[in-house]
């Protein structure tokens, strides 16, 4: 069996391997001893919720009453746009998006991070004869999205400086010295491609 056959088999099972959270526990130090993450039921909230648990020394709390820190999303959102067109005006290539948009504070008003959002895109060819095989492609490049993302946000909380104290100033508007931000990063390759040997973008052709 050729490499190109193989890859999405190999892609699959390293990011099985990624979402088992095989990763050895306080391997990271984050700069608070709890935190606090709302709505962890399901997607990346639930992903950040697992590797914090298995990976820091940070406790997970149910309650924002007595955290350190609150990790609050908001918003987490796929976008599948037109890259390039056939000369026959189909479509060729496809763009993915996965944007998150996140907060961590204190719950008094101070932040840890300021409000901000990452955006991570992939690349994919498309072939209306086998749309099957592009429709899995795109699944796991979205699950390798969603992992890649749960390692930005997790870099991010690991160099979170101490909340820091809101200025006021007339008519009650007020901000913190950090300013919000917005990082986009564009085709950034599987980040367990290296045991896959494929880049994620290539796995079917």
């Amino acid at each position: 069996m050729s490499h190109r056959a193989l890859a999405p088999f190999l892609l699959l099972s390293a990011l099985l391997l990624s979402a088992c959270g095989f990763q050895l526990r306080g391997t990271a130090a984050l700069p608070f001893d709890t935190i606090y993450v709302p709505g962890a039921t399901g997607g990346i909230a639930l992903d950040l919720k697992r590797n914090i648990q298995s990976g820091t020394k940070t406790a997970v709390v149910d309650t924002p009453a007595k955290t350190d820190a609150v990790l609050e999303f908001t918003q987490e959102q796929r976008e599948k746009i037109i890259l390039s067109l056939a000369a026959t005006g189909r479509v060729r290539e496809y763009q993915l998006r996965y944007r998150v948009g996140f907060r961590v504070h204190d719950g008094k008003g101070r932040d840890w991070i300021p409000p901000g959002e990452i955006q991570l895109t992939r690349d994919i060819s498309f072939n209306d004869s086998d749309v099957l095989a592009k429709e899995t492609e795109e699944q796991l490049l979205y699950r390798d999205m969603q992992f890649d993302m749960v390692q930005q946000v997790m870099r991010r909380l690991a160099a979170a400086q101490p909340a820091k104290p809101v200025v006021q100033f007339a008519g009650g508007h007020g901000f913190t010295s950090a300013n919000s931000m917005i990082l986009t990063i564009k085709n950034r390759p599987p980040v367990l491609s290296s045991m896959a040997a494929v880049r994620a973008s290539s796995a079917v052709s």
